[in-house]
């Protein structure tokens, strides 16, 4: 026998520790039998396998009893679940008789259980079924897929379960091809600002009416929402003021406009006068109140954009107006500060993104908010310098 053939006998403790270097998402695929039992077992081997045609695919282990009773219906639903659900978790790996007990569930197409509260289900018909050593690799073809609950996921890693903030994040969409090509070329300055005040840092852009959270560098604070990338708002007051103050005085109207007969004449004065003092000052200040949290919790339930009008986020958004008004800050007086935004330019001077600051301390001074600003128009011009002459990054 040569030395090539030759193999050291692999240690499955050591074959698992050093695969547990490797995160996995945690999802429990789920079945309904013929006579009406939910069956189901958790996985963290659930991975998408092709475009076209759309598969999927998880791991079985040989042993489990629960999966010759999936494979015996033809189908099956892949639940992702949430970092809240390590319970669900540990309810399906479990041998308990009922696992589906206490758990809320609906029925997807297939028949198969969608379990309440999970990121997000696959559908699925199971196309085939490979045998691999001591698990089988089952192929499943997608019917119908959603992502219910846009929340942080469930994740394994060196044998514990927690959830996964991502530092950095872009949303990839088709009106923001423009804007995208430019994130790469601001985001070592969001990453600095991010770290320097260790906050949440996110770069907006306006695409036809909406205002759009495009990046974000940063961990979100405990409490925030977890990712306002790709997150959508009606450009109306207070929203946007970044991109208001620098505009033209047309881009006002129109922004004061969306407001239409919700305020008189002298409050949109008003907000003209509060626009030439952000201007001025060169940031914009959102102070606390109820109505952020709301907001947040609106658009992480909104499970997809909405076609028309969001009446409850025009009424929320309209509580928001209250702490926008641009105050000067007293000495010796502390504030709640929820955001403070600064406009990033472009080659010929338009505002191309807003950055904006959060998980600031919920109780800052004059003193604290004047540093925090700083840091961020520090860091929004040096992006507008690398916007306008292309140069080389920090």
């Amino acid at each position: 026998m040569s030395e090539l053939e030759i193999r050291t006998p692999i240690d499955p403790r050591r074959f698992r520790d050093v695969l547990g270097q490797y995160p996995t998402g945690v999802s429990v695929v789920t079945a309904t039998q013929a006579d009406g039992t939910a069956v189901g077992l958790a996985v963290g081997s659930f991975t998408s396998v092709s475009l076209d045609p759309p598969l999927v695919a998880f791991l079985a282990d040989r042993g489990s009893t629960s999966w010759p009773k999936i494979q015996a219906t033809g189908a099956f639903c892949a639940n992702v679940l949430a970092a809240d659900q390590q319970h669900v978790c540990r309810a399906f790996a479990s041998k308990a008789p009922d696992k589906f007990a206490d758990l809320e569930w609906s029925a997807a197409g297939s028949g198969s259980p969608i379990l309440d509260g999970a990121v997000a289900w696959i559908d699925c018909d199971i196309q085939t079924v490979h045998e691999a050593g001591d698990h089988f690799i089952v192929i499943g073809e997608v019917r119908e897929l959603q992502v219910a609950n846009p929340t942080l996921p469930l994740l394994f890693f060196r044998g514990g379960y927690g959830s996964f903030a991502p530092s950095s994040s872009t949303a990839v969409e088709g009106d923001l091809l423009g804007h995208l090509r430019m994130v790469d070329t601001v985001r070592p300055w969001m990453d600095d600002i991010a770290r320097d005040l260790d906050v949440e840092c996110n770069a907006a852009v306006v695409v036809r009416g909406e205002f759009v959270y495009i990046a974000r560098a940063g961990h979100a604070a405990p409490g925030e929402a977890p990712t306002r990338v790709g997150r959508r708002l009606p450009f109306r007051p207070p929203v946007g003021s970044a991109f208001v103050a620098w505009g033209t005085d047309s881009a006002a109207e129109s922004w004061l406009g969306r407001l239409g007969d919700k305020v008189a004449a002298e409050e949109r004065e008003a907000w003209m006068q509060a626009m030439g003092r952000v201007r001025q000052r060169g940031y914009s200040v959102g102070l606390g109140h109820h109505a952020h949290d709301a907001l947040w919790a609106r658009l992480i339930n909104l499970s997809e954009p909405q076609a028309g009008p969001d009446p409850e986020m025009e009424r929320i958004i309209d509580a928001l107006l209250v702490g926008y008004e641009q105050r000067d800050f007293a000495t010796g007086k502390t504030y709640d500060v929820r955001t403070i935004s600064a406009p990033v330019f472009g080659h010929h001077g338009e505002t191309v993104f807003q950055f904006t600051l959060y998980g600031l301390p919920r109780h800052c001074d004059a003193e604290a908010i004047q540093r925090f600003a700083a840091r961020l128009m520090a860091g929004a011009n040096g992006a507008s310098q690398a916007l306008r002459e292309g140069g080389p990054l920090p």
